[in-house]
């Protein structure tokens, strides 16, 4: 089984025939990802709540929600010993995500990004990224820098075995891990958060077996490369307009409308939460990746949406974690499935001060 969840999700498709999927319990599955691992530094637009920093980036992301759900999650990365590596590894440690190889030499400087949220005349939500240089005190901030080919031949020869690998940058590295995996028999989820180098672009298309993209970013680029090699599952994302995806064997595209959320604070992180909600409902399925049904594509696309629709009402991209129970999220979860929207929450909790900071980033000066 792809980890614990109280009850069978229950979805109805557009003919009104029931899509639920019989969840067996088993062991945990097990996620290998390499990629945008970074510290995000999150800027609330209430001036009454704190700055925080936490784990982020695509792959950070992807793999500690995974985590959440009762994965085994090992993210490949060069974290070193700063202060931002460790406050994203102590972050990451909290959420039992496996940290075996995620300090690969040469070790690098993580990558912060700086998240600044704030409201237009509307008062509708909207916010403004920092990757290069910190908004408070100028300071250069440091760039991703991928696994090496040296450091990715000791993972393959430590790992043997996996049920799924992540990733989201190609790279040397990123393509060899690639396609270690697919030798054994993981499932590959590509979903580029950078367009790269064009030939391993192409070849990372031809390696995956699920390719998750957005339209407004990716669709030029990866049309050709699916043409030539269509992967099982295509996900392409729309924004509002939720995502469309066609399969290997139905080559039209088939249109998921998003689910329609009142008191969205923020859109950050909602791809995330959808791509490991996909991940997670598709493992589950007792029929396999390979043999899976049109009914259980959608219904695992249905509860990566509604795991991204949940985090709307959250400012940061797992903000939503910090701030509620387990029971929780899956309850409400479960209501966004059954009746579009969640049940009315009654409170939330503040998430632990050791996540608040008074800079910015790591040459800020405290305040």
């Amino acid at each position: 089984m792809c980890g614990y969840m109280e009850k069978p999700i229950s979805l109805i498709n557009k003919e009104g025939r029931s899509m639920s999927n019989v969840i067996k319990y088993s062991r945990p599955k097990t996620v290998y990802g390499t990629g945008l691992v970074a510290l995000d530094i999150v800027i609330s637009s209430n001036p009454e709540e704190p700055t925080y920093q936490w784990a982020g980036g695509t792959c950070g992301n992807v793999l500690t929600i995974l985590s959440y759900l009762d994965w085994k999650s090992y993210p490949i990365a060069r974290l070193n010993s700063d202060a931002s590596s460790l406050h994203a590894k102590n972050d990451m440690k909290q959420w039992k995500v496996n940290l075996d190889y995620a300090e690969m030499t040469p070790t690098a400087s993580i990558p912060v990004i700086t998240q600044e949220i704030t409201k237009d005349k509307n008062g509708q939500p909207k916010h403004k990224f920092h990757w290069k240089n910190c908004p408070k005190c100028g300071s250069w901030l440091p760039n991703y820098k991928p696994v090496t080919l040296k450091s990715t031949a000791l993972v393959k020869e430590a790992v043997n075995a996996s049920d799924v690998y992540f990733f989201d940058r190609t790279s040397s590295g990123a393509l060899d891990l690639a396609r270690h995996f697919k030798e054994l028999g993981a499932l590959i989820f590509f979903e580029p958060s950078a367009k790269g180098d064009p030939k391993h672009f192409a070849e990372a298309i031809k390696l995956a077996d699920i390719v998750k993209y957005s339209d407004q970013r990716f669709a030029s680029v990866i049309t050709e490369s699916t043409e030539k090699h269509r992967p099982h599952l295509e996900i392409q994302t729309l924004g509002d307009n939720g995502l469309r995806y066609r399969t290997k064997r139905r080559k039209r595209w088939t249109t998921l409308p998003a689910f329609d959320m009142e008191d969205i604070l923020d859109t950050c992180g909602c791809g995330d939460w959808t791509t490991a909600g996909v991940i997670h409902h598709l493992c589950q399925s007792s029929e396999g990746f390979a043999n899976q049904t049109p009914d259980g594509f959608e219904a695992a696309l249905r509860y990566g949406q509604a795991l991204g629709a949940w985090n709307c009402s959250f400012e940061g991209a797992r903000s939503g974690m910090y701030r509620m129970t387990k029971r929780a999220f899956t309850n409400e979860v479960e209501a966004i499935l059954e009746n579009g929207k969640p049940k009315k929450r009654k409170s939330t909790k503040s998430p632990n001060v050791s996540y608040a900071s008074d800079g910015l980033c790591p040459a800020c000066p405290a305040s």
